[in-house]
């Protein structure tokens, strides 16, 4: 996709939604990194029905160490993985109580220290909690990028690093949630909404049926 274009795309995607959110609910930057790290291979909606009752009591790494591991699992089993994600939670916090002073780091190398902590997840808190300029490459997100011809690649890193070249500073903050919120509900896996589609001009996508 030409500059002029993803431009244009960028533009109209912000146009429709100037501020966009993440669809997890969270308190604090700490509360953010948990619900991120559960949300791998769940749905928002399914790890935000599980933290909403938690983040009634837990904010902080030190509250989280105190409930324990089999405590925090009563409240995350329903969510998948359950298991191995309350051992990462236990860990992680107290990771951040001894390095870090129980503060989330706004450092990526730190962040990806953290069990349960990968690129994806340590861009997203760096985002959302810190407002940093990064793009945290998602299925959503690597769909699209390959499928409009906006950044194609073969790994999520590839996609990454193409989006962060190709998308205008302008709209680099928000990108992330765009592209994500885009893929989740109009360039979907199975059938993507092109008819509704605000970009549909601009993409590349040689299977597009626009009514």
């Amino acid at each position: 996709m030409k500059p002029a274009a993803v431009q244009e795309f960028f533009r109209r995607l912000s146009a429709a939604n100037p501020e966009p959110r993440s669809e997890l609910e969270y308190v604090n930057p700490y509360t953010l990194l948990v619900a991120v790290v559960l949300s791998a291979q769940a749905t928002d909606v399914g790890v935000n029905r599980a933290t909403g009752p938690l983040f009634q009591l837990v904010t902080t790494p030190q509250q989280m160490v105190a409930l324990g591991e089999e405590g925090l699992r009563a409240y995350i089993k329903t969510i998948g993985l359950f298991n191995t994600k309350a051992k990462n939670v236990i860990r992680l916090s107290e990771l951040l109580i001894e390095r870090h002073g129980g503060e989330v780091p706004r450092d990526r190398d730190a962040l990806e220290q953290l069990p349960g902590v990968g690129r994806k997840t340590a861009n997203v808190v760096l985002n959302v909690a810190f407002g940093e300029e990064t793009i945290a490459v998602d299925t959503h997100i690597f769909r699209v990028g390959n499928r409009t011809g906006l950044a194609p690649g073969k790994t999520p890193d590839a996609v990454e690093a193409k989006l962060l070249k190709a998308v205008p500073k302008l709209y680099r903050r928000h990108a992330h949630h765009w592209l994500i919120l885009h893929g989740r509900y109009v360039c979907k896996a199975r059938k993507p909404d092109c008819p509704v589609c605000p970009v549909a001009d601009l993409c590349g996508f040689k299977d597009k049926i626009i009514a």
